[in-house]
């Protein structure tokens, strides 16, 4: 059921992706360009977002202990803001700025077949991995570094 529950979710983001434009790299730009001609469309898209999810995050979600399939709600403690957070919001927006696309409308274009799109996920699981890598590289370092 989990699974299942989890493939309805990712078809109807992809779906919500697809039609609000939000996989159009030309209107994700547009967007992101406040200096050029400016298109403000996507605002309306994420506030009509906000609009339907707020109530039922707040009413719905919030105030329960387990999902409605019966797992725990775990809150997720605020992070610092900490380098490492600095470093990987920048680089997002980078990305997102210079193609126009970010991980979520990527995935969703899998579809399309268009060759960019295979090299930009290509690129995005050969940075995760590359990060991953480093970064357990990195606390196992410093965790033999506190035990000796």
């Amino acid at each position: 059921m989990k699974l299942l529950t989890s493939v309805f979710a990712g078809l109807l983001f992809g779906l919500g992706m697809a039609i609000s434009g939000m996989m159009d790299p030309a209107r994700v730009i547009g967007f992101l360009d406040l200096a050029g001609e400016w298109d403000p469309s996507l605002a309306f898209v994420m506030g009509g977002a906000l609009l339907v999810f707020m109530p039922g995050y707040f009413l719905l979600v919030k105030p329960r202990r387990r999902s409605l399939l019966g797992e725990p709600i775990v809150a997720v403690p605020a992070s610092e803001l900490d380098r490492r957070l600095i470093g990987g919001a920048a680089l997002f927006g980078l990305g997102w700025g210079l193609v126009g696309i970010c991980p979520g409308p990527a995935l969703s274009l899998i579809s399309s077949g268009q060759p960019m799109i295979m090299l930009f996920i290509a690129a995005m699981v050969t940075g995760i991995l590359l990060v991953d890598r480093v970064l357990v590289r990195a606390q196992n370092k410093a965790r033999q570094s506190h035990t000796a």
